[in-house]
């Protein structure tokens, strides 16, 4: 299945559905009873939409948010990264490469005068330096890279509100 025609095969979500969401994005751990008052629906219900939003792959999972700056990872760079090649072959590559790098926090493709933007965590600069010469000149098909480094994250969330 290609990309384009995945994105055609969104879920259809009533307001129930999408209340569960939000609420899921503000606490991942709230018991189906409480998740059930908060929506308006009986427990029985809210655990049926719950097990379907799973199965279907609207709730890709659950995870605990850890705080960068608590565990030492406060250098935030964002990478532009060009590629010697954009065939098919060479892009799925160099994504695979790149999902397996842990410092990669996100990945985009983008259209504009670059082929990705990257955002990599690490300890400090030192680290990056070496991550930057090490890693990500390595994965395929990297030509060049501009590296920006953030100062300060105004604002760092997760979707919170599906609609």
């Amino acid at each position: 299945m290609m990309l384009h025609e995945e994105k055609s095969e969104q879920a259809a979500l009533d307001r129930f559905d999408r209340a569960i969401l939000s609420v899921l994005a503000e606490d991942g751990r709230i018991s189906i009873t409480d998740l059930a008052k908060r929506i308006g629906l009986s427990k029985s219900p809210t655990q049926a939409r719950l097990r379907r939003l799973e199965q279907s792959g609207v709730i890709i999972g659950y995870r605990a948010l850890l705080d960068p700056i608590q565990l030492g990872l406060d250098h935030v760079a964002f990478v532009e990264v060009r590629l010697s090649d954009t065939r098919e072959a060479a892009l799925t590559a160099f994504n695979a490469a790149v999902a397996k790098v842990p410092e990669i926090e996100q990945a985009h493709m983008i259209a504009g005068n670059f082929d990705y933007l990257l955002k990599v965590r690490t300890r400090d600069m030192a680290r990056y330096r070496a991550f930057l010469g090490d890693t990500i000149s390595g994965l395929p098909h990297v030509a060049g890279t501009s590296t920006f480094v953030a100062m300060e994250a105004v604002k760092e969330t997760m979707l919170a509100d599906p609609a």
